[in-house]
């Protein structure tokens, strides 16, 4: 797995990342239970509301079938009188008449029942990697903010991985909601750090964007204990959607996802790097410094960034083949993107697959 890190005196110390020439290492984050704080953070700092309108047309659908309460879009596993069709069941005396199917009572002198998938609302989980190596970024603030905000809600200037995931989770939380679905949150590093509860509610974007703003950004992410406390606290089936840079061992990252398959769960890992951790574009040698208690190492990277820049792509590799494996799906994002039209484009990917699989 490559290592990254970051460069002094004037660049963000981090790990496992390579550091770019950029703004100082951004402060400690407010606490996530400032409440002033938190109503006076614009969800449209992340998001300009050109994106939000491109992001009106889309829809996030989970590939298997969910369990809900309400009226959605959504497949559950309770049979029940719905637009769908799925199976016919003998009569038994007591059950409604309504549902006979005279068609083939006509056709086979039998009585049998229509059975239709109930319709029900998908869960959007989002976790959001907290951890020391997310407080990496080498693009200017100003440049990345829907608002052109020149310095973040907590006091950077540098547009880290962990805004840019900021800005993803309140684009998939906005869609979720739009379609009358239920968003929550969780931030973790080496275990859950916060969230906030999955509602249907419109405030739920304000308060999910308000707690990733405020998250502080620090430790090391230990991913198989992350999985362990969130699975355990969802009783039902949900779309878990995971956004990190992904630096840890790929073997534990797999054990992870076939954790959450096991209980039924669907997952779209997001991996989140900063443009300088995938082309090593550094030019003088410099002392790097870990972001999660590395140590310090001088190197001259252009001597390093071949080995570097293979290393990575066969890291990122690895983890995209142990989603696979699964059968989740991976996209990864550089922060120097705008974040609509990938996001547009992989969101129609995946509408145009699952209709397919639907029709096989």
């Amino acid at each position: 797995m490559p290592t990254s890190w970051g460069t002094e005196p004037n660049a963000p110390k981090l790990v496992p990342s390579p550091v770019a020439d950029a703004p100082s290492t951004p402060p400690q984050a407010p606490p996530a239970t400032t409440p002033a704080r938190s109503e006076r953070i614009d969800p449209t700092l992340y998001l300009h509301p050109a994106t939000l309108a491109r992001l009106g047309s889309l829809e996030l659908r989970a590939k298997m079938i969910v369990e809900g309460v309400m009226s959605g879009a959504h497949r559950s596993p309770y049979q029940g009188q719905s637009v769908e069709f799925a199976q016919h069941r003998p009569y038994v005396a007591g059950d409604d008449l309504r549902h006979l199917d005279w068609k083939v009572y006509g056709r086979s002198d039998k009585l049998y029942l229509k059975q239709y998938q109930q319709e029900t609302n998908l869960d959007l989980v989002v976790l959001v990697d907290a951890s020391g190596s997310m407080s990496f970024g080498s693009r200017p603030f100003a440049e990345a903010a829907a608002s052109g905000e020149a310095i973040g809600p907590s006091g950077q200037g540098n547009w880290r991985k962990i805004d840019h995931a900021t800005a993803l989770a309140a684009a998939l939380s906005y869609v979720t909601l739009r379609q009358g679905d239920r968003a929550g949150l969780y931030t973790f590093a080496d275990g859950i750090l916060g969230g906030v509860e999955r509602s249907s509610s419109q405030g739920s974007w304000r308060r999910i964007v308000s707690a990733l703003a405020q998250a502080p950004v620090d430790g090391a992410a230990d991913f198989a204990r992350v999985f362990d406390q969130v699975l355990g606290k969802l009783t039902n089936r949900c779309l878990i959607v995971v956004l990190s840079d992904f630096f840890a061992d790929p073997n534990v990252l797999e054990a992870a996802w076939a954790r959450a398959k096991h209980r039924g769960h669907d997952a779209i890992a997001f991996q989140v790097l900063d443009q300088s951790e995938i082309d090593f574009a550094f030019k003088d040698p410099a002392p790097f410094e870990g972001l999660e208690g590395e140590g310090k190492l001088r190197i001259d990277p252009r001597a390093l960034r071949p080995a570097y820049v293979e290393a990575m792509a066969d890291h990122t590799r690895a983890v995209d083949r142990g989603l696979r494996r699964v059968g989740f799906d991976f996209h990864r994002l550089s922060t120097h993107d705008w974040l609509g039209p990938p996001l547009a484009a992989y969101a129609a990917r995946r509408e145009s697959l699952l209709k397919r699989s639907k029709m096989g």
